[in-house]
């Protein structure tokens, strides 16, 4: 089954809003057996729209359009689709149901123009949304299928997993493939294939898939299996494998978070964490309280951005700041006790830095930073050397720290 995704909305063109949709159905389609083959953004233009679909149904199986199937007047979508369709809108009496309920539910009034939502194609299936007004619609025209959907996320991934999904595998027969992500962080993409060639070439010669696919401080390797789930121990005893080779990068699998994998190793541990940040300002602390229950092990974070403060709450002579400097290894140590000792915790983990793009020198360039992590029994600090962009920089030094904290609580 071959498709061709549209993704309607002028602010995904202008970089507004990101296009997470298209994304997401390519990997979903791809875990069915089928494959996005090409995938376009247009404007909300009935013409542009009319002229894209004509271009796709000649070139796909199936055509998935998400936006413009909202309540105002440059939702056009549905329109437009009825006028290609040669077809009328008329009120589709469960889709009301379904809108009138919504807003009942909610003790809010029902616009006319929520009403007109549930105005929709004559001749098209209609495809339920359970998780807003906008309903989806299933064309066919000389046995290829246009499908449009809601632009929203959540609503969209709704009606193809509970509605479309279903639909393909009565009507297509589509050979499964089985993925599996690796997720490694501190390793760049090139020096990491490097570290696993023989690996991958064991991989490849017994017939599976592998794909990089890089991002800042991060890269995930696609494991693939063209037959199915009939090789899921197979490409078990891989991942056990390169575990084994990269025990510091590999952090995890499929959607795996570090801040996920580290609340666990501390729950499971009874221990109590807390961070002192100065180039991070606080987002270290943010990350590791991005998980539900964090409060069960994350005590609290000092920021500690100058000399001054640096010296007051954590008790850092100003000798030793003048003398080695914030950005230094000494320095990222003391924070990291001084927050053991003033939190009263377990663990402490800080983080000093020259984000950039001002600030380096020779001897401490931008992008240089110092990561200390203090338990109760041992104080150390990892040196780390990145870019000059400062927003990278600050990410990947979250990342990092991150990355070290679940080796070292893994290996502890």
């Amino acid at each position: 089954m071959k498709a061709i995704v549209i993704s309607i909305g002028d602010e995904l063109l202008i970089g507004q809003t990101i296009n997470t949709n298209a994304a997401w159905i390519g990997q979903e389609l791809s875990k069915l057996g089928g494959s996005v083959i090409e995938g376009l953004t247009i404007s909300d233009q009935a013409e542009k729209i009319i002229e894209t679909v004509e271009y796709a149904i000649n070139r796909a199986d199936v055509v998935l359009i998400t936006g413009g199937l909202g309540p105002t007047k440059d939702d056009i979508t549905k329109h437009t689709l009825a006028r290609f369709f040669n077809t009328e809108l008329e009120i589709h009496k469960p889709t009301l149901e379904k809108i009138t309920n919504y807003f009942t539910s909610r003790n809010r009034p029902m616009l006319e123009s929520n009403i007109q939502q549930a105005a929709l194609p004559k001749n098209c299936t209609i495809l339920p949304n359970n998780y807003g007004t906008a309903a989806g619609m299933w064309f066919e025209k000389e046995n290829r299928i246009v499908i449009s959907l809601p632009g929203v996320p959540y609503e969209m991934k709704g009606i193809m997993t509970e509605e479309v999904f279903p639909l393909f595998k009565q009507r297509f027969q589509l050979n499964s493939l089985y993925h599996k992500t690796i997720l490694t962080q501190g390793i760049g993409e090139s020096f990491l294939a490097e570290q696993i060639s023989d690996w991958e070439n064991k991989v490849r010669s017994e017939g599976f898939g592998l794909a990089y696919l890089p991002s800042p401080g991060l890269v995930k390797l696609r494991l693939s299996s063209p037959n199915g789930e009939i090789d899921k121990q197979k490409i078990e005893e891989y991942l056990s494998e390169i575990q084994l080779l990269l025990p510091e990068a590999v952090f995890g699998f499929e959607n795996d978070t570090l801040p996920q994998i580290i609340g666990k190793l501390l729950k499971d541990r009874n221990l109590k964490i807390g961070t002192v940040e100065s180039c991070t300002s606080g987002l270290l602390a943010n990350q590791i309280v991005s998980v539900s229950g964090a409060s069960e092990y994350f005590e609290g974070s000092l920021l500690t951005y100058s000399y001054d403060i640096k010296e007051s709450l954590l008790d850092i002579k100003k000798e030793t700041l003048l003398t080695n400097g914030a950005v230094s290894e000494i320095i990222a140590q003391e924070m990291a006790l001084g927050g053991l000792k003033k939190l009263g915790v377990d663990v402490c983990i800080s983080t000093t830095g020259i984000a950039g793009p001002l600030g380096g020198t020779e001897d401490k360039p931008v992008g240089l930073v110092w990561i200390g992590l203090a338990t109760k029994n041992q104080v150390k600090a990892k040196r780390f050397q990145f870019g000059d962009n400062r927003e990278r920089n600050i990410q990947m030094t979250v990342l990092s720290a991150l990355n070290w904290l679940r080796y070292e609580l893994q290996n502890s």
